[in-house]
Parts: structure tokens; sequence; C-alpha cells
């Protein structure tokens, strides 16, 4: 059955819908960038540093140490952003959850009403046949 709100509802679950996928590749977003921070921290434990020997090495162990450092700040503010874009993302789809879910209340009062008005139309469409055939039994 159509009512006024039919299309509304359909625009408005098709929103939700966009929402919910925007929510589902933030959550991925934000799992990559927790497992390339991760995997940051991982490199640097495995950098060993030089014991002995010249001091060239100890200079290319610092700034590789340096570089991973950077990368680790990096990744935490991928991190950040992520979360940043997740909550932001489950924001819109509660707007959106919220908005569906009043035009679909409208459209189900909306149908209730229609159905109310059908019924009782038949009601009294009864009623009037009902005292055609009782006045026609009379008259016979």
């Amino acid at each position: 059955m159509k009512t006024k709100f039919s299309s509304l509802v359909k625009l408005k679950k098709n929103k939700m819908q966009e929402s919910e996928q925007v929510v589902s590749k933030a959550n991925v977003a934000l799992q990559n960038a927790k497992m390339a921070l991760e995997e940051a921290y991982e490199s640097l434990g495995d950098i060993q540093e030089p014991q002995g020997g010249m001091i060239s090495s100890l200079l290319a162990t610092r700034a590789l140490l340096a570089s991973q450092r950077s990368l680790i700040e990096k990744n935490k503010k991928w991190v950040d952003f992520a979360y940043s874009q997740l909550v932001q993302a489950k924001e819109q789809l509660k707007k959106d959850m919220i908005e569906y879910e009043k035009f679909n209340y409208l459209e189900v009062q909306e149908m209730k009403h229609i159905i109310k008005k059908e019924k009782e139309k038949e009601s009294k469409d009864l009623d009037e046949v009902a005292l055609m055939t009782y006045t026609q039994k009379d008259n016979l």
C-alpha cells in the first residue's frame, strides 16, 4: 500500500544503508591503521643495536630508529584520524536511523488511518445493502 510517505521512507532507508556501509568501511580503515601501528612497533623491537664496531653502524642504527619512531607517530595519527572518522560515521548513521524510523512510523500511522477509513466505508456499504434488501423484502 502506497502512502504519501512511501517514497520518503524508501529514500531514508537507502540513506541509512549508505551510512551503514560508511561505518563498515571506517571500521576496516581503523583496523588497518591499528595493524600498521602494531607492525611498526614490532619492527622497532626487531632493530638490533650494535654492541661494537664502527661509529657508522651506530649512526645508521640511530637513523633507522629515528625513522621507525617517525613511522610510529605517523601511524598513531592515522589511528586517531580513522577513529574520528568512525565516530563521525556512527553519528551520521544514528541520525539517519532516527530519520528513517520517524518516517517509517508516519507511514505506518497513515496506513492504519487508510485501513480504518476503508473499513468504515465497507461497513457503511454493507449497512446500506442490508437496508436495501430489508426494504425490498417488505415491499414484496
